[in-house]
């Protein structure tokens, strides 16, 4: 539940970019912000928000651009914008040593196996992976628009990269958790 509500900034703002990139920026400013608070107020730690903080900032900042720029040429190229903004949160991410995937995993992990290593390790290629599609796909997103003007064709390539990566953290999670199983069996056999 809580992806789809880190989420929800964004598939708010893809619904109603059509009619405002204005009116959508800072109704997902809002929308962030309201997460950020609610997140905080159940206990979520700072570590664990790294890509809602990373949203609203996005957000308030795309709200305040589009604001003072209102018929800008960028409008179109706001996708492949967000898929750069968010490589570099989930490169941040890593850099702090927070990769934004563990907000996600410790709510199907149990609590024990979050202080060890190879938590953090899976995690970090887990995001990994989300950083090099967002990275990649950004500059993929911008030539899609460019050489066909239609948004369509930008989000066809924005879904292709989620998709990738989406089976590629559903692929590596499950061959960790198999992994990690084996080495407790391994260990409980001793």
């Amino acid at each position: 539940m809580s992806l789809l509500r880190s989420a929800f900034p964004w598939i708010f703002f893809t619904v109603l970019v059509s009619t405002s990139w204005q009116a959508a920026a800072i109704a997902a400013s809002v929308s962030s912000l309201v997460i950020v608070v609610q997140k905080r107020r159940a206990g979520t730690e700072w570590g664990d928000l790294i890509l809602d903080v990373g949203t609203l900032l996005y957000f308030v900042l795309l709200a305040a651009f589009a604001s003072a720029s209102p018929h800008s040429s960028l409008k179109p190229y706001s996708g492949a914008g967000s898929h750069a903004f968010l490589g570099l949160v989930a490169w941040f991410s890593i850099a702090v040593r927070k990769p934004f995937t563990m907000a996600f995993a410790k709510q199907s992990t149990p609590k024990e196996i979050w202080a060890e290593p190879r938590f953090l390790k899976v995690n970090t290629t887990i995001t990994t992976f989300w950083a090099s599609m967002f990275i990649i796909t950004a500059p993929l997103i911008a030539l899609a628009y460019h050489a066909t003007h239609k948004s369509l064709d930008a989000s066809l390539v924005q879904l292709v990269g989620l998709a990738v990566a989406g089976l590629l953290t559903v692929r590596y999670a499950a061959h960790a958790r198999a992994k990690g199983a084996a080495l407790a069996a391994g260990s409980s056999a001793v």
